[in-house]
């Protein structure tokens, strides 16, 4: 590792445990770590210390899912909720909720639909055996208009409106720990499976043509990583909604940083995923004290921007 992305991941790790330590104490009520009161404990452990780990591994799950997608589909723009795998997520979760299934099937189904729309967007927007980064983008805008129309439909027929409302947005308030060890799972297994293409991911910025000479099966490496990438986002939606642009921005941000190699680039965006969720997870507790409001508008206020300005800069390659 090269001595500046060994800087950097010193760095996201002194903030990520820094991150944590203040968010243990801040919220409705703000816990001094020098008392040893047993209602403080318990506020902590079963309250505090579940929503904090498990904003982090959606975070790293959103950056690594963004990461993977920028790479796959040759896009600077392509983030789970830009292209609409997260509202495809976000259906197959609310259909799984309103059936009362298990969270285990709950999270199962946000991955098929989750699937399911990034190949129907993949679909969408290639023409001529090739895909236009512009076509993406109008393709995923148009099924996520389409699965959101659908769940806006489910959530009106539903006894649940206000709750299915606010996790819509995004929320960890009903973290518990065996989502925690689900996404635990599941964020392990794409991080096998994207480190394990890191080198199939280079040669995917390459081009088509120069990953094929360099001996890439693209068919099966796009198949594989695609599905990595709808598993980490899917998982993610079914836990805590829709909550975007963290996989837009966090890969842009460490390849400014560190390189675009895929390499170091898939840790390092993790750990940086990680880190931003927990901060924005804690801003939402503590900006309207005691109200809380939902991460997706603390991302969003902070990704928007961040998305006009990679088009005015030209990012779509």
């Amino acid at each position: 590792m090269k001595s500046n992305q060994f800087a950097l991941s010193t760095i996201l790790i002194s903030a990520l445990v820094l991150s944590v330590l203040i968010s243990l104490m801040a919220g409705a009520v703000w816990i001094n770590p020098f008392d040893n009161s047993s209602l403080l404990h318990s506020i902590i452990l079963q309250i505090r210390l579940p929503r904090i780990i498990l904003s982090g591994l959606v975070g790293a799950m959103l950056a690594l899912s963004g990461a993977i997608l920028q790479a796959v589909l040759k896009n600077d723009l392509s983030d789970p909720y830009i292209l609409g795998i997260s509202s495809g997520g976000a259906l197959g979760a609310a259909i799984a909720i309103i059936c009362s299934l298990p969270m285990a099937m709950v999270s199962f189904n946000a991955f098929i639909f989750s699937f399911a729309a990034v190949i129907v967007v993949f679909f969408i927007a290639k023409t001529g055996g090739r895909t236009n980064p512009s076509s993406l983008i109008l393709a995923g805008v148009a099924v996520s208009s389409f699965t959101g129309a659908v769940l806006g439909l489910l959530i009106t027929s539903s006894d649940r409106l206000q709750s299915i409302y606010f996790w819509m947005m995004g929320s960890f308030s009903g973290a518990n720990w065996e989502q925690i060890n689900i996404s635990c799972a599941c964020l392990a297994l794409g991080l096998i499976v994207a480190m394990g293409y890191s080198r199939q991911m280079n040669a995917f910025l390459l081009g088509e043509e120069e990953a094929l000479s360099l001996g890439v099966d693209t068919t099966i490496a796009r198949a594989v990583l695609l599905c990595a990438a709808s598993l980490l986002a899917g998982v993610s939606v079914s836990f805590c909604g829709i909550i975007g642009f963290a996989g837009l921005m966090v890969p842009h941000m460490i390849r400014v940083l560190s390189g675009p190699n895929y390499f170091s680039l898939i840790p390092l965006s993790a750990l940086a995923g990680a880190l931003l969720l927990i901060l924005a997870d804690t801003a939402s507790r503590i900006i309207f004290i005691p109200s809380e409001i939902p991460v997706g508008i603390i991302t969003a206020l902070v990704g928007a921007p961040f998305f006009i300005y990679l088009l005015k800069r030209g990012a779509v390659r």
